[in-house]
């Protein structure tokens, strides 16, 4: 004789779960574009974060660091990245944002103020506004790691190099300016990037694990960016140049934590208000989000939305900017609706053909996803 009990155990175990909102939605849809990142191997692991000047709302890590099966999990508080091109921003630019707000930097002077050496061939109409902006006229890039064995040889190559067009004419991306500004920090400040942007940056930031370079005893929580004869390789910068800087240059050489990131986009987002005082002035660092007279879509050092198919989606408001790195990584900062999104993978792992390409699309719909997200956990 069947009894009640078992009739009710069967109708609780087929209580309907409780709807997700549509905050909990938008945040799956963000899952899902960088999961399906991974099952496409344009990268083997990622972390996201989105937040507000004064919090984080979604953090998470997706896939392993490597291929490998037993890999770890990336972490968004403690895994390390090869940030690549995000060292023009996050290091670079910020500190001449520094050294200018406190007047030892004047953008428009001509580079040779700082640099005696890069004269000649059109070199001296170059300013350092022009680094910030990419209108300097410089080529987008060089193979200097193939000529020079040294740093001292490396930068002598760069002291050389001629405008490819007329200094001011338009912008054109390129690694050249950001490796000068990096030497030209370094003139200004009397020792190396490096130490002027920790002093400067990331101290004040408490961007705690963030430098050029990994140290060996955090070379197990950093993801690989790079192979080296089949083998996978963690804490070298994936960029001849640097690496021939000694890991040390304006344009890549830079890792950091997802953490970190969204510490440093908090300032940004609180116009220079940091937990431990002001770091920069307001109207200083307002300044380097506006876009340049002649410079099309660039603002000094970020990139902004109207520059065709990117990193923003289609939701951005007018005032958004941000950054990307070959190696995957990229972030948006967004003033008018208060968000950042931190995106970080090792692209430079993927197996995917056309990676490039393809992770513009995850990073364009990551981006509409978190801003979803954002603005309807306003609501909650």
């Amino acid at each position: 004789m069947l009894t009640a009990l078992p009739l009710l155990a069967l109708l609780a175990g087929a209580a309907a779960p409780p709807a997700a909102t549509p905050a909990e939605r938008a945040w799956e849809s963000l899952d899902r574009a960088i999961e399906q990142g991974i099952r496409d191997r344009v990268y083997p692991g990622a972390v996201v974060l989105v937040g507000r000047h004064d919090t984080v709302l979604y953090a998470k890590g997706f896939g392993r660091v490597s291929w490998a099966p037993r890999a770890a999990r990336p972490n968004p508080s403690t895994t390390l990245w090869d940030l690549a091109s995000l060292t023009k921003v996050v290091a670079t630019m910020s500190t001449a944002m520094v050294l200018a707000d406190r007047g030892l930097l004047d953008l428009e002077a001509p580079v040779h103020r700082y640099l005696p050496t890069f004269v000649g061939n059109g070199r001296e109409g170059i300013t350092v506004r022009m680094l910030l902006d990419h209108t300097s006229g410089l080529r987008a890039w060089a193979p200097f790691w193939q000529i020079s064995h040294s740093r001292d040889e490396l930068v002598s190559l760069l002291m050389a190099e001629p405008p490819s067009r007329l200094p001011g004419e338009g912008p054109g991306y390129s690694d050249l300016n950001a490796m000068l500004l990096g030497l030209v920090i370094a003139q200004v400040a009397g020792e190396p990037l490096d130490l002027v942007a920790t002093r400067e940056v990331f101290g004040p930031l408490g961007m705690t694990a963030t430098g050029f370079g990994v140290p060996d005893g955090l070379l197990r929580r950093t993801a690989p960016s790079r192979v080296e004869r089949g083998r996978v390789i963690a804490g070298s910068v994936n960029d001849e140049n640097a690496r021939v800087l000694e890991g040390v240059a304006g344009h890549a050489g830079l890792f950091a934590t997802g953490e970190d990131l969204a510490r440093f986009a908090q300032a940004w987002l609180s116009y220079g208000a940091a937990a431990n005082g002001r770091w920069v002035s307001e109207a200083t660092l307002r300044q380097f989000l506006h876009r340049s007279p002649g410079a099309g879509s660039r603002a000094l050092g970020w990139n902004t939305r109207d520059s065709g198919r990117t990193m923003f989606g289609t939701l951005g408001s007018e005032e958004v900017v941000g950054h990307t790195g070959y190696t995957g990584t990229s972030l948006l900062i967004d003033p008018v609706d208060d968000l950042f999104v931190v995106f970080l993978t090792n692209r430079t792992l993927g197996t995917a053909r056309r990676s490039l390409d393809r992770i513009l699309d995850v990073r364009a719909a990551v981006s509409d996803a978190a801003r979803r997200g954002a603005r309807l956990s306003r609501r909650t």
